[in-house]
């Protein structure tokens, strides 16, 4: 039977932003690092975060690091872990996408636990050495796709080039404020990338065999509003409502990630890993359909009917519609129609099939996947 946990505080509405001082006396936060990055900058956030933080008496006092990249690495995270020090911070707030966030929950990691970052890792064995001497952790999304701000994981590129997954509940942020007013004006594009990384995580999150129905209904659920909205968020970056939805999707993805993610995740993160250039929901939009063609034949998937669960909220009537739908969805939002647009050769296969094999996502996935079926399912999303 698995283990059921919800949740942390989570302020979500238009204008949240405002109660970013209240949350940081709230977890006991007084000098605050905020991690970022250059982007985030200069779209004039981390200025509003740090108005935030003045409401309602004196600014209060903090320091930032905008250095994190697209995909955070363990040298981002010992620079940040030094400004920490340097500024004698007691605690973290994340403002960015998942990148940031997922940078902010390794900093939390170094700055109070001995050793490379790679001890703490999940494939490691390092989930149970990590504690609650983490400093307190408020995470504000400014994308609407990984739900890092709700989730306990963290997903980092280590020193020796593997990208893996920290698991602890002691990650999970103290506070998270969602507010869909940051995420106006998004590019459409980045809009498209981090949105399908939403869907993709409701969909590999309802099709992991563990069972956790309230995970299951939140899933399926983000799926429903994600499907819905994510082409209207597209058309109109001022779309408020659909800008809601979406953020709500990711929120309502990683929620569920507590039943595990299956082999979209462990590919994409063993691809990403070698070309850190290369997108994170772009990849798991490329890959859902050669997976979800894969997970058809598990027996948990034929037996709770979850294929034809999915296609229901997503307005299809069969569902091995579901595949070719999701097809025609990237190519609407103008995203790769394969991993050949993103100069992915054959010659990669092995590698990305070693890390995938290696991958914590691996062992969650309803369908045991040989080293051949990972082949055939690189093969089909080319």
């Amino acid at each position: 039977m698995a283990e059921i946990r919800y949740l942390t505080t989570i302020q979500f509405e238009p204008g949240a932003l405002r109660l970013l001082r209240a949350e940081c006396e709230r977890v006991g936060i007084s000098r605050p690092l905020i991690v970022t990055d250059a982007g985030v900058r200069a779209a004039g956030l981390l200025e509003r975060a740090t108005a935030a933080l003045a409401q309602g008496g004196a600014p209060m006092p903090h320091a930032v690091y905008d250095g994190t990249p697209s995909n955070p690495t363990e040298a981002a995270v010992r620079a940040a872990a030094t400004v920490y020090g340097e500024h004698r911070c007691d605690g973290l707030i994340a403002l960015g996408g998942g990148s940031a966030i997922d940078c902010a929950k390794g900093v939390a990691i170094a700055v109070t636990h001995e050793g490379p970052l790679k001890t703490y890792a999940t494939i490691e064995g390092g989930s149970p050495r990590i504690t609650d001497r983490v400093p307190p952790l408020i995470a504000i999304p400014t994308t609407a796709g990984t739900g890092s701000e709700v989730a306990r994981g963290a997903i980092l590129i280590v020193d020796d080039g593997r990208k893996l997954g920290f698991h602890s509940w002691h990650l999970l942020p103290k506070a998270a404020i969602l507010d869909p007013e940051l995420t106006l004006g998004l590019p459409p594009r980045l809009t498209a990338a981090t949105g399908m990384d939403a869907i993709a995580h409701c969909i590999e999150t309802f099709l992991a065999p563990a069972f956790n129905p309230p995970a299951d209904g939140i899933a399926l659920d983000g799926l429903e509003r994600g499907w819905a909205h994510i082409e209207r968020a597209i058309r109109n970056g001022q779309d408020l409502e659909a800008r809601l939805h979406m953020m709500s999707a990711s929120m309502q993805g990683a929620m569920a990630f507590q039943k595990g993610l299956g082999c979209v995740h462990s590919l994409s993160h063993s691809l990403g890993g070698l070309n850190p250039v290369l997108h994170h929901g772009t990849l798991n939009a490329v890959f859902l359909p050669a997976v979800i063609t894969f997970n058809a034949e598990a027996e948990s998937v034929q037996r709770e009917r979850r294929l034809e669960r999915m296609a229901r909220v997503m307005g299809l009537r069969d569902p091995e519609a579901i595949g070719p739908a999701i097809r025609a969805l990237n190519a609407r939002l103008g995203l790769p129609a394969g991993l050949s647009e993103l100069g992915v050769t054959p010659d990669l296969f092995e590698r990305i099939i070693d890390g995938a094999m290696a991958d914590h996502c691996h062992k969650t996935n309803p369908r045991a996947a040989t080293r051949e079926d990972y082949r055939a399912m690189l093969e089909a999303s080319m």
